[in-house]
């Protein structure tokens, strides 16, 4: 984990206390992990899941659903839709990334493990996206 500083935002820690999921312990991690990579993220709760935004701007989605043990990471622009760039938004080419748009794309982790063997290409994806929607 990189030593910058973030901070869970209690009302969604809060939030995932009440729904004793049994994907919790990554779900954490993903957490820590996203706003370990940029002081740019701050993190709400937005279509019942943990939501990270760069100032006021929808940037990074976490799908929960229970009771499903997995959990996905949504990359976008917003809740509003935009008119879609020529290419995609970041030249990532990690096999994590699904793309359904060019500035939309899903990842899924159904293990720890996943997790962990998909650190460091996450924080490449997360930085190269942040500055590719800022």
């Amino acid at each position: 984990m990189a030593n910058q500083t973030y901070s869970l935002n209690n009302e969604v820690t809060n939030f995932l206390d009440g729904l004793n999921h049994p994907f919790r312990a990554e779900i954490d991690e993903l957490r820590k992990l996203i706003l370990s990579t940029s002081a740019d993220l701050s993190e709400n709760i937005k279509w019942n899941g943990p939501n990270y935004c760069v100032g006021e701007e929808d940037r990074i989605t976490m799908r929960i659903q229970p009771p499903k043990k997995q959990t996905q990471l949504i990359f976008h622009r917003g809740a509003k839709k935009q008119a879609q760039p020529t290419n995609r938004l970041i030249s990532s080419k990690s096999k994590l990334l699904q793309w359904k748009e060019n500035d939309r794309a899903i990842i899924t982790f159904q293990s720890a493990t996943e997790i962990e063997n998909g650190t460091t290409d996450l924080k490449e994806i997360i930085t190269e996206w942040i500055n590719a929607t800022k």
